[in-house]
């Protein structure tokens, strides 16, 4: 069973950046693609972006591609994901995951979830 925590969320302004961080434990953190997936107000799960095992392969969602970044460090068994250029739009809880052998897209393929950070952009 891997437990995941996310941190680093807040509230920023529009432009501004944020780095969040997710740290597992309770299994070999890699052997498993990690991803970030985001929810928002009476809105469904989304994926923002994921990472292979060795970190080697990065996939973002359109909306976020060239402003955000996944990466990871298996030697602390946290990934990371550093959003740039803000926008009121990706106001959301975010959620850290993990997958068994390969990244995905889809919410529901993911194994284990963190219980969320929220990050608020204002205008």
């Amino acid at each position: 069973q891997v437990q995941l925590v996310e941190s680093g969320g807040g509230l920023v302004q529009a432009g501004e950046s944020l780095r969040l961080s997710c740290v597992a434990s309770g299994g070999t953190f890699s052997t498993y693609a990690m991803g970030w997936l985001r929810q928002a107000p009476e809105k469904e799960r989304e994926f923002v972006a994921a990472i292979s095992w060795s970190g080697r392969d990065t996939y973002y969602a359109d909306s976020v591609k060239g402003r955000f970044t996944i990466s990871r460090d298996n030697a602390k068994n946290t990934v990371y994901l550093q959003m740039n250029s803000l926008k009121p739009e990706d106001t959301a809880v975010y959620y850290c995951a993990a997958s068994v052998l390969v990244p995905r897209r889809v919410p529901n393929e993911y194994n284990y979830w963190g219980q969320g950070t929220q990050v608020t952009v204002s205008s």
